[in-house]
């Protein structure tokens, strides 16, 4: 399955270099050259992963990784140090800071990939059958046909998604969805998840987003969907 990777690194050669192995890999490939070209290329784009060099002009990689894993819509996206700092206390500083995996410079095209696969694998949700987020594309898919849905009702279904079974509060999310400085009134949360819900109805996994009494909400991947119309 092609994936849409963001390449963070000040040295075009290693771009160019990396972005081959991937593109041949059957992945997408966009390219920043420091940490805040980068942060707009997620913002607009969400990429599936992002591979980072340490050593970035302004903030530092390392940097970057604890202010995407700060933030709640980046969170959960899997990155991967790419540096030619080859110490372990370079490794394990990186691992701590929120890094999935640090592959050392110079490196081979088997390994770079292999390790993309690895982190993508631990990363990507367990989907029910015929629901798929492609996250590049910001797409929801039910088998061959797409779900359109709003820039908040796709962030709070790909998080729920990523947390099969597990109950969340309205406050809880508020925070992973909204973000903790948006200060709304939980009511809100009920009124994108009927959204949400709605735009799911005509394939039938609406029912998969349930509603935990004086809990919150919580997506079950094991819901049984209504069978599917003839569109």
């Amino acid at each position: 399955m092609p994936f849409q990777v963001l390449l963070i690194d000040s040295d075009l050669s290693v771009q160019q270099q990396l972005g081959d192995y991937l593109r041949q890999a059957g992945h997408g490939v966009c390219a920043a050259a420091d940490a805040e070209s980068a942060l707009v290329l997620i913002d607009e784009t969400p990429p599936d992963i992002a591979l980072l060099e340490w050593d970035l002009p302004g903030q530092s990689g390392l940097a970057l990784i604890r202010r995407l894993r700060a933030q709640p819509a980046t969170a959960a996206l899997p990155l991967m140090m790419v540096a030619a700092r080859s110490g372990e206390q370079d490794k394990v500083l990186a691992l701590e800071a929120g890094a999935d995996d640090y592959l050392t410079k110079p490196f081979g095209p088997r390994e770079a990939i292999a390790r993309v696969h690895a982190v993508l694998r631990r990363h990507r949700p367990v989907l029910p059958a015929g629901l798929h987020i492609d996250r590049g594309a910001q797409r929801v898919m039910a088998g061959s046909r797409q779900i359109v849905l709003g820039r908040v009702e796709y962030r709070l279904l790909n998080f729920l998604m990523q947390h099969p079974q597990r109950v969340h509060t309205r406050a809880q999310l508020l925070d992973q969805v909204w973000g903790a400085d948006a200060y709304l009134d939980e009511r809100t949360v009920d009124a994108h998840v009927g959204r949400l819900r709605n735009a799911l109805q005509p394939c039938g996994y609406h029912g998969r987003i349930e509603t935990v009494r004086g809990s919150g909400y919580r997506f079950n991947p094991d819901r049984v969907p209504q069978p599917l119309p003839a569109w």
